[in-house]
């Protein structure tokens, strides 16, 4: 049985595949080589990926992703089809779904929404209640360098509240729509930002996400 999870992992493969090596992301700085090399390293190579969350790692992190950079763009594409080495705990679906369905959404989303030809992808009820349910639980660790009161709502009217303060701002949109703002893509999610106008506007320039 397919999985959220290794469904994105095989659209973010065929996105990537299809843009080829050279074409831009929403990733600041990255081309489609420089995700797809990311992607690789941070499910083969746990003694570099630590450089994501730890600081003094990060040097680490960025050689060893130069490197797999360098590799041929068709290997990188294949390695992410096929997945993480049976060794790993992310070869496991329970782990793969939980670490994996919002990692391989939003980078998906990162390669489609940064080529100019690209339209929005009708996400289908039950996947985008998983990514509401992904929001709803990261929403306070998301939303911790607001410097603004910040609320998700789902047209529905269900509410997450990412970030407590004072104006308060409230976003609204479909799920992928919002877990895509909150992981810092704010120009390119299709949302409807609500609040004081000076408010608004410090919170499109602030740096949300992980």
């Amino acid at each position: 049985m397919s999985t959220h999870a290794k469904r994105e992992r095989l659209l973010l493969a065929d996105l990537l595949e299809a843009a080829g090596p050279g074409a831009p992301t929403l990733c600041d700085g990255w081309k489609t080589r420089d995700l797809a090399a990311h992607v690789v390293v941070r499910e083969r190579r746990a003694d570099a990926a630590g450089g994501l969350l730890v600081g003094a790692l990060k040097p680490r992190l960025e050689r060893v992703q130069a490197e797999f950079a360098a590799k041929p763009y068709e290997e990188l594409i294949q390695l992410i089809r096929t997945g993480p080495p049976r060794f790993s705990p992310l070869s496991l679906k329970q782990v793969d779904e939980a670490a994996n369905t919002v990692e391989f959404f939003v980078h998906t989303e990162d390669v489609r929404r940064a080529q100019p030809d690209w339209s929005r992808r009708e996400l289908d009820p039950v996947f985008s209640d998983v990514l509401w349910s992904r929001t709803e639980r990261t929403a306070r660790l998301l939303g911790r360098r607001s410097p603004v009161g910040l609320v998700l709502r789902r047209p529905d009217g269900q509410t997450a509240v990412a970030h407590k303060g004072a104006p308060v701002v409230t976003v609204t949109g479909e799920p992928g729509e919002l877990l895509l703002y909150a992981f810092g893509r704010q120009d390119a999610a299709d949302v409807r930002v609500e609040g004081e106008e000076s408010a608004v506007e410090r919170l499109r320039m602030a740096e949300l996400g992980m």
